[in-house]
């Protein structure tokens, strides 16, 4: 038995149905998103309904709503006819997930749903379902067939509510005009939060921390600042105190393998001339996508003037909690 091939199998079989889903996006993708954002904006809320997988899948979208700015909750629907229908105001916009569209739950508490004055949107596979006929809003997420071999689980079609509920999120939160500062307030103690939260020049190597050298050192003076600073690399200043390069202990290694006598050279020679820089001013995430991008284990950092100022080491963010 090739597990390797039938995970492949599954892996395809769902992707293949998102790709589906998508062909399928229209108008009524459009529709939703501007009721879910009406009902923010009128201050109310969006209503996140489900049974069974469904209702796992509900979960994680109103997270992701709640998550990107976007309140949400999830009404049991087995308490919602013992009081849990409270939850729900006049305004509000309900997502109701249940690809059958004739889940007896949903479909008992669909009218008691409907004296509210509010918008129902359905993720179902069944555009002609009896959930779909009373709602305002249908998306259709249905799948040829589902990934399990007996074509039972639900699993390409999970997979697709969850899709759809993603793509709802991240486009109302575009609609909405949700920052990276707005982010990082619901996020303030995840590694994401504190990236986005700080700015570089709160992160940085700076003072007896950075080592510099000018433009005239040699490699042995340029290896003294870096053992001094306990740092991994070292900043060459130009006159002036313009940025003029970066030495690394891996320039120092490799230029050693070449010439056990590079410590009497200029290290101006052996440096990284123009290297890879951040504003102080930036937040701390610009300079964890700057390292990731380009593969680099150190970053300077610049003043407003261009005048380096400071140091981020990969290491640091690792320290720091930041990645």
């Amino acid at each position: 038995m090739d597990h390797v091939s039938q995970g492949r199998r599954v892996i395809e079989m769902e992707a293949e149905a998102l790709h589906a889903m998508s062909g399928r996006l229209g108008e009524p993708f459009s529709k939703a998103v501007a009721t879910l954002k009406a009902a923010l904006d009128a201050r109310g809320k969006i209503v996140v309904v489900g049974i069974g997988k469904s209702g796992n899948i509900g979960h994680k979208i109103a997270a992701t709503l709640n998550s990107t700015g976007s309140t949400a909750v999830v009404l049991n629907s087995q308490n919602a006819l013992h009081g849990d229908l409270g939850l729900i105001s006049d305004g509000d916009a309900v997502i109701v997930l249940s690809y059958s569209g004739e889940t007896a739950e949903l479909l008992d508490l669909l009218p008691h749903i409907k004296r509210f004055e509010v918008r129902v949107i359905a993720l179902t596979g069944r555009p002609g379902s009896t959930l779909a006929k009373h709602s305002d809003v249908i998306l259709d997420t249905s799948v040829e067939r589902e990934a399990c071999p007996l074509n039972l689980a639900p699993t390409s079609s999970s997979t697709a509510m969850l899709v759809m509920g993603d793509a709802l999120a991240m486009v109302l939160l575009e609609a909405r005009g949700f920052s990276e500062d707005q982010f990082a307030r619901f996020h303030p103690g995840g590694a994401l939060g504190r990236a986005l939260l700080l700015k570089v020049s709160d992160i940085m190597r700076a003072g007896e921390a950075l080592a510099t050298v000018p433009e005239d050192a040699t490699v042995n003076d340029a290896l003294v600042a870096m053992s001094e600073s306990r740092a991994g690399a070292c900043v060459v200043v130009a006159a002036g105190g313009a940025l003029a390069g970066i030495f690394t202990h891996g320039d120092f290694a490799r230029s050693y393998q070449a010439d056990a006598a590079v410590g009497s050279k200029p290290v101006a020679a052996l440096m990284t001339r123009d290297p890879i820089s951040v504003s102080a001013d930036a937040l701390a995430a610009e300079a964890v996508k700057t390292i990731g991008s380009h593969r680099i284990d150190d970053v300077v950092v610049l003043d407003a003037e261009g005048r380096p100022v400071g140091l981020i080491d990969t290491q640091d963010l690792a320290r720091l909690k930041i990645v």
